[in-house]
């Protein structure tokens, strides 16, 4: 049996099958909602309600910038957190219902409410959704994962697990969502039912990652068990860690991608292949590609690091969005690209989290104080903030294109503005994110520091 409290004095600890995996059936529960809006949420709004998408990727960028102020706050409060199940899995626990409350919320537009109306009620709903519950579980949920263990090799495959189910998340939305509305009836009460039954099966997801994991990693600082961190302090502490400025810029970018790839899929299956019910059979070939590599990439980042594992992975993306850029509308050549970037998703998603994890051993050797929450709520701000980009991109970009939901018939203009959406502004984006993951060299640092770190550790 593994200790409940274990500190730096401790050696690694290897992590059960089932911990593991309740550790990622957290992200498959997050993904429930968070693919949802990145995949459908827009396409709702504008092909559904009718709201314009201009007006809506406003909206969202503007949220993203109030998500500075909740992640930090969450962040601290994480860190304060003091209970007998620890620091991070209470807040798993209690707002598991308001999460699954929330994915209704998001999809339940009044179709009685006027235009303005409407946007009111997006507003507020997009910024309780996402602002508020999903950071409050987010936030937590991320920090989990370096309050389990300190083991580099460890987390890496917990973050395997994480985004392994997270990927089958994503999966499951693409595929069941379309069908599922058409059931319900195929008509905006059908969506408000759809996510319903996602938020249901997230609540147990949830339960699961509470019940099944244990909080070990304590700072090497025997005091701050006792006492709080002053939040200037630890933001300064934060501003400190370059390493955590680096994968944090980086998380910014593979978002953007992430969130335009998923939301502009729809579009480009609709506008330039003529079905969107082919969204589920492209994302599907992605997705099954990741998760079979993530399977076997554990290994490789265990002897190559994890930021050279997730550079080659970029790379493998910008060839599967040259090959799609060559594909035009063969549905074959377009499903080859999807899979290599499946696999060159795998490399980035295996690795994205746990070098975030990495970064709090950094700063707590640099500065002497240890802020899990803190860190990971600034990292989830990150991604959010390219989140939200992402989605205001698709939004202007679309409106720049001149394109017009439920159209039959779209411009060239908007064509093209879809295709670069799908491809070209992704392809991009992943150039610069490789110039970036450069700068991170922590890999080869981390195993000294962790060693002084304990020495620190044994001398209190």
């Amino acid at each position: 049996m593994l200790k409940e409290n274990v500190n730096y004095k401790s050696k690694s600890l290897s992590v059960g099958f089932v911990e593991r995996l309740a550790f990622g059936c957290g992200d498959l529960a997050n993904n429930i909602v968070y693919s949802g809006i990145s995949t459908f949420l827009l396409f709702y709004y504008t092909n559904v309600i009718g709201v314009g998408a201009a007006a809506v990727g406003t909206i969202m960028l503007i949220s993203r910038f109030l998500d500075c102020i909740a992640d930090l706050t969450m962040g601290v409060i994480v860190d304060r957190t003091k209970s007998k199940y620890g620091k991070a899995r209470p807040w798993i626990l209690r707002m598991a219902i308001p999460f699954a409350i929330g994915a209704v919320l998001l999809f339940s537009v009044p179709m009685s409410f006027g235009n303005n109306a409407k946007l009111i009620y997006i507003f507020i709903t997009y910024n309780l959704v996402s602002t508020i519950i999903y950071t409050s579980i987010n936030v937590p949920y991320a920090t989990l994962n370096a309050l389990i263990t300190q083991d580099q090799y460890e987390r890496s495959v917990l973050s395997i697990f994480r985004m392994v189910l997270a990927t089958v998340g994503s999966m499951g939305i693409a595929l069941l969502t379309l069908p599922m509305v058409k059931l319900f009836g195929n008509n905006p009460r059908a969506w408000s039912l759809t996510f319903a039954v996602f938020g249901l099966v997230a609540v147990f997801l949830f339960l699961f990652t509470f019940l099944g994991t244990k909080e070990r990693v304590k700072p090497a600082n025997k005091k701050q068990l006792e006492t709080n961190i002053p939040i200037k302090d630890g933001v300064k502490a934060l501003f400190n860690n370059k390493y955590w400025a680096i994968i944090t810029s980086a998380l910014v970018l593979i978002f953007i991608i992430m969130t335009i790839n998923g939301g502009a899929t729809v579009y480009y299956a609709q506008t330039i292949l003529g079905d969107k019910n082919l969204v589920g059979i492209l994302s599907t070939a992605m997705n099954l590609a990741q998760i079979v590599t993530m399977f076997l990439i554990a290994g490789f980042i265990k002897k190559h690091g994890k930021r050279n594992i997730m550079i080659a992975g970029s790379v493998i993306t910008i060839f599967a969005y040259a090959i799609m850029a060559l594909s035009g509308t063969n549905v074959q050549l377009l499903l080859l690209g999807n899979i290599i970037k499946g696999i060159g998703g795998a490399g980035i998603a295996a690795c994205m989290f746990a070098m975030v994890s990495d970064t709090i051993e950094y700063g707590e050797w640099k500065t002497g104080i240890r802020t899990e929450g803190l860190i990971n709520s600034a990292s989830s701000f990150g991604f959010k903030v390219g989140g939200g980009l992402g989605a205001a991109m698709i939004g202007w970009i679309l409106a720049a294109g001149g394109y017009v939901g439920g159209a039959t018939v779209q411009t060239a203009s908007s064509i093209f503005a879809i295709k670069s959406l799908y491809i070209y502004l992704p392809m991009i984006l992943t150039v610069i994110q490789i110039a970036i993951l450069f700068l991170y060299k922590l890999d080869k640092e981390y195993p000294s520091i962790l060693q002084e770190l304990r020495a620190r550790g044994n001398s209190n």
